[in-house]
């Protein structure tokens, strides 16, 4: 299913990179790549494993330092930042882990309340519960509050992540392969939990994948890394009309496997 498009201001910027490089010693993983993020979007980068797609979010989040190039997010340079600022700039960036990163020997409402107590330290029970319960009605499971992450499905445990993610109200949400491993009807689910997300909150947000189903169900706008590069950009089809073999084998290896 073709994603709705979503109201996406494109005369504001909330990331902007341009020339960015990184290598790994001799592997050259980006090299040169730029990119736009606009307000309210919904932008998949495609590319095979080992193409930079993860080390890129993490050059945003300020995991990992660029070689060279600019990467503004919120209109700070990340690359810029001291560690309290940087911190600060985290706290509006939501981050949702392939294997959702909760904490085994916490339930759910400890996993989503650890957050609250290391950043908001302010809040009351009161308001912590609340901002629990919300966050969990909002990604339909409020009933899984008391329950341990080791009872839960793989697409449970996906959901909880991205609620916990969700309970700071970032401004940005960075998704690292949201489908990587669930069954197909789990992957719906979690698309359409993504699209929800996107109006229900209004973020902006990257999702890397090599999930084409996920790439037309999400995607406002697409953009395809090949060799350490953005070479193709668009919608579904634009992305995919041509006689790249590159992408021509892409796109087979999705839908002919």
């Amino acid at each position: 299913m073709e994603k709705k498009a979503a109201p996406v201001d494109q005369l504001n910027h909330v990331i902007s990179i341009r020339g960015l490089e990184k290598s790994f010693g001799d592997l050259h993983v980006l090299r040169g790549v730029d990119l736009d993020l606009y307000q309210g979007e919904n932008l998949v980068v495609l590319g095979r494993s080992g193409t930079g797609k993860s080390v890129l979010i993490k050059i945003i989040s300020g995991l990992l330092s660029p070689d060279k190039g600019r990467v503004s997010v919120l209109g700070q340079e990340v690359d810029q930042l001291g560690p309290k600022e940087l911190q600060e700039l985290r706290l509006k960036i939501g981050f949702s882990f392939q294997n959702s990163a909760l904490y085994d020997s916490m339930t759910v409402r400890e996993n989503l309340e650890f957050p609250l107590v290391r950043n908001s330290k302010h809040l009351s029970r009161k308001q912590k519960d609340q901002a629990i319960e919300e966050v969990l009605d909002g990604v339909g499971l409020l009933q899984a509050i008391n329950q341990m992450p080791s009872e839960l499905s793989g697409g449970q445990r996906k959901r909880i992540g991205i609620a916990r993610t969700l309970i700071m109200r970032p401004l940005i949400m960075l998704y690292d392969e949201p489908t990587a491993g669930l069954d197909p009807i789990t992957s719906i689910d979690i698309n359409n939990l993504i699209n929800e997300v996107q109006e229900k909150y209004n973020t902006s947000s990257i999702i890397i994948t090599h999930d084409l189903t996920c790439a037309k169900s999400t995607g406002d706008r697409i953009m395809m890394l090949l060799d350490g590069k953005f070479e193709r950009q668009g919608t579904f089809e634009e992305v995919f009309d041509t006689e790249d073999e590159r992408v021509k084998t892409f796109y087979n290896y999705n839908f002919t496997t």
